[in-house]
């Protein structure tokens, strides 16, 4: 017997049925427009035969959906008390596979070659707001091959997400992502799709990853901490910022490391573009090493 998710009604019934409560601290809001859900699941994957890493499936509305597009799911969830009415709302759907776990603590690479058996996997997620650069991040260090990556988020942070880098609405996260992929807008979803509604809308975006990266970084940490320091100070100069972010180097270094990279010591740094960073953090290195 499936069970109809998308009745608010029949939603918090069964939540109370379990003696769950929304949980504000796993940022829990659950969608609940069929059309937007159907939609989100015909955009996850390019052929019926592809397995999805789902996180955080909540009742597991996107999860029915899933299960019935695609070859299997495996939904990683955090929060313990959700695990028996998810296996009751994915009883007659045998190839949805429910993992109790912290994404940010699991090891993807072992579930993708010991439970997945290596096969063509995508993402599809609604993202808890506070916590979705972590988790992105996360997904995307994991070295698993990964066809795509679709995610709700917050819709400011979507903006971010598919702004140029070096344009007036970049932040560390874009360029982080400009590393791996394109990211792009797919479909805005307002804040009364979701149960209990949350205060902003959101956006469903999808990340076309590279097969080949843009810039190859000879220290990829040492790019990545350069665009964190960078940003951290992103009104200041680039010199100034570079300063403050690197005490172990001293301004005569950072000026010489600015000269050698072609870089301004006056220019903003949120300003540089992708292969600037590399440039830079490729120039920052030897310092570090003999400071």
């Amino acid at each position: 017997m499936e069970h109809d998710l998308y009745d608010i009604r029949n939603v918090k019934n069964l939540m109370t049925t379990f003696g769950l409560s929304f949980r504000k601290e796993f940022g829990q809001n659950f969608l609940t427009d069929k059309e937007i859900v159907c939609a989100i699941a015909d955009m996850c994957a390019s052929t019926s035969d592809q397995t999805i890493l789902e996180i955080g499936p909540g009742i597991g509305t996107l999860t029915q959906e899933l299960a019935r597009r695609y070859k299997s799911v495996y939904a990683i969830e955090i929060d313990k008390g959700l695990i028996p009415l998810l296996r009751y709302t994915l009883e007659d759907f045998k190839n949805a596979h429910v993992i109790q776990q912290d994404v940010l603590k699991a090891d993807l690479m072992a579930l993708w070659e010991q439970e997945m058996g290596r096969d063509r996997v995508s993402v599809c997620a609604n993202l808890p707001y506070y916590i979705t650069t972590p988790i992105l991040l996360k997904l995307l260090k994991s070295e698993v091959p990964f066809e795509s990556v679709t995610v709700m988020v917050q819709k400011e942070v979507a903006d971010r997400l598919c702004a140029p880098v070096g344009g007036k609405d970049s932040g560390a996260v874009t360029a982080y992502f400009a590393y791996y992929g394109r990211a792009e807008i797919m479909l805005d979803v307002p804040s009364d799709s979701f149960v209990p509604a949350p205060k902003v809308d959101s956006c469903v975006i999808r990340l076309h990853l590279y097969e080949k990266k843009p810039v190859v970084p000879t220290d990829e940490d040492l790019f990545f901490k350069t665009i964190r320091v960078i940003f951290e100070q992103r009104r200041k100069t680039i010199q100034n910022a570079l300063i403050l972010g690197f005490p172990e180097l001293d301004k005569p270094a950072v000026a010489e490391i600015l000269e050698r990279a072609g870089i301004d010591p006056l220019f903003r740094g949120e300003k540089l573009d992708l292969p600037g960073f590399a440039r830079l953090s490729d120039k920052i290195g030897p310092y570090l090493e003999k400071a």
